[in-house]
């Protein structure tokens, strides 16, 4: 029988995992790509709580609906997040972070 247990710790991994690379990886779009990846864990977690909560005969399915919500204003920081990574590439040819220095003084 799966638990809130395994959710959380699936939840947990994968948190992990795009935090870390967030913090090691050079490359804009891989960056961009472990964000969403926390962002999903993050909603993995907030179902689980839901679907475990305090009555678990009758789970409460109000936090499922906000996890739809937070995926459409996902779906439009995908889409204006890879419009600056596109402007930014065209403008300095690359996508290692080191080498985009724009927003410097």
């Amino acid at each position: 029988m799966i638990t809130l247990n395994h959710y959380l710790l699936a939840g947990g991994l994968l948190f992990a995992t795009g935090f870390a690379g967030v913090l090691l990886r050079r490359n804009i779009l891989v960056i961009f790509m472990c964000l969403e990846m926390m962002l999903g864990a993050a909603n993995l977690s907030l179902v689980a709580f839901s679907r475990f909560g305090a009555n678990a005969a009758v789970p409460d399915y109000n936090a499922q609906v906000l996890v739809f919500f937070i995926i459409t204003v996902a779906a439009a920081e995908v889409a204006v997040g890879l419009a600056i990574i596109v402007a930014l590439y065209r403008l300095r040819q690359t996508t290692h972070v080191e080498d985009i220095n724009l927003l410097k003084f």
